[in-house]
């Protein structure tokens, strides 16, 4: 297996990643055996770097991969875990909470739920609009200091906000979604990135199943698949979208290579600060994704896929969001029972301002609608957060 680093200060780890994310949650019911095996098929194949949430079927895929790693060196692994995704019971989403004193609270949860002493790479899942960045990281370089946490890593911000976050710790990488259909960071972000010498765990890689080539327009959707409300599988969106992969399907046909193998490829082709997480679920999706690493396109091949997926030509908006828009989106829709529904979608799919519009019910086919929640009455533990933080600043201005 080849390896990449991790930017200029984190780990060397495989060229490509494996997300667990799938193992556990939101693409509908998981084979947990299955998930077992396919961690083992990647260590065993040589795939070094392990990522996750602790909010990921909130702590079993970690309590998944621990399991995982049970006959396994934990030396043979690079641990990724992001943190800070507020749950509840029924699995939706209450905002970020990245204050120190939280923090601190999560990563001794992972740790024991990981059955490890140390978290390989730290990072916060989204930004939090109650606290600056610099607390956050330098809460984690506590951590590090500690010996609780080697590395820290950021997840789905911008240049401005890695700059300022770089100021107070090394960062070692932006894990951030980049695929043929998600090219957002190409402007200012991945630039950013080069500069400051941090690198690129990019999710997504195959737009969330959209370029595996296995997608179709009549696909039914099982309950807990959050595709059921994303923008680019609804619709027109969705037909526009697969129009376009049956673009990339010629140029992989000529190829001899599966679409899925040659969107990775590209991905992998973004330069060797760009490490690919690819969510495999079943160790036949893992083998898929692992042939991609003996893709090697040449210029006039990528030229073609350029021509055959233009940047910002997929339909339906991205997964590329600031974490304020998720906190907005929950708010504004508490009133007509669609919270819960439009945070999660907010959070793992785009711009609230886009999503007011976009998302009003499933794609026709889904099988199924959205799921109703009733407004959180105040003070309830779900919406009270930011409540509680500025009735505690308060106090303490009158105190002081």
């Amino acid at each position: 297996m080849i390896t990449r680093a991790l930017g200029k200060t984190g780990p060397t780890v495989s060229a490509l990643g494996l997300g667990c994310m799938g193992m556990s949650d939101l693409y509908g019911p998981a084979d947990e055996r299955e998930g077992i095996a396919t961690i083992h098929a990647a260590l065993d194949a040589g795939i070094t770097l392990l990522d996750t949430g602790d909010f990921y079927g909130m702590g079993a895929n970690e309590l998944l991969i621990r399991e995982a790693l049970r006959s396994r060196s934990r030396d043979q692994v690079v641990i990724s875990v992001k943190f800070g995704a507020l749950r509840d019971a029924a699995g939706g989403w209450n905002g970020v909470d990245a204050r120190p004193v939280a923090l601190g609270n999560f990563v001794a949860y992972s740790l024991k739920r990981l059955g490890t002493d140390q978290i390989d790479v730290y990072r916060p899942a989204r930004l939090d609009p109650a606290v600056p960045i610099e607390d956050t990281v330098g809460a984690i370089a506590e951590l590090v200091k500690a010996g609780l946490v080697r590395h820290i890593g950021l997840s789905e911000v911008g240049a401005d906000t890695l700059r300022r976050a770089h100021a107070v710790h090394p960062i070692c990488d932006l894990q951030i979604e980049y695929s043929l259909l998600s090219r957002g960071i190409e402007e200012r972000i991945l630039p950013a990135c080069r500069e400051l010498g941090i690198g690129i765990s990019a999710y997504g890689v195959l737009s969330r199943g959209l370029l595996s080539g296995h997608w179709s327009a009549g696909r039914a959707l099982g309950r807990g698949d959050f595709r059921a409300y994303s923008p680019r599988f609804g619709g027109g969106n969705l037909e526009h979208n697969l129009a376009l992969v049956e673009a990339l399907r010629a140029i992989a046909a000529e190829k001899a290579v599966t679409v899925a193998q040659l969107a990775v490829g590209w991905v992998l082709s973004r330069g060797p600060d760009v490490v690919p997480l690819v969510g495999a679920r079943t160790r036949a999706q893992l083998d898929e994704s692992l042939a991609a690493l003996d893709v090697m396109l040449t210029p006039a091949e990528l030229a073609r896929i350029e021509r055959a997926i233009p940047a910002g030509s997929a339909a339906g908006a991205d997964t590329r969001t600031r974490r304020s828009a998720t906190w907005t989106a929950s708010a504004r829709d508490a009133s007509t029972g669609r919270r819960a529904t439009l945070a999660v979608v907010v959070f793992l799919f785009g711009p609230a301002r886009e999503l007011s519009r976009l998302i009003v019910t499933p794609p026709r086919g889904s099988g199924s609608a959205p799921p109703a929640a009733a407004p959180t009455p105040p003070g309830s533990a779900s919406t009270s957060i930011a409540t509680r933080r500025a009735r505690s600043r308060a106090r303490s201005t009158s105190t002081s």
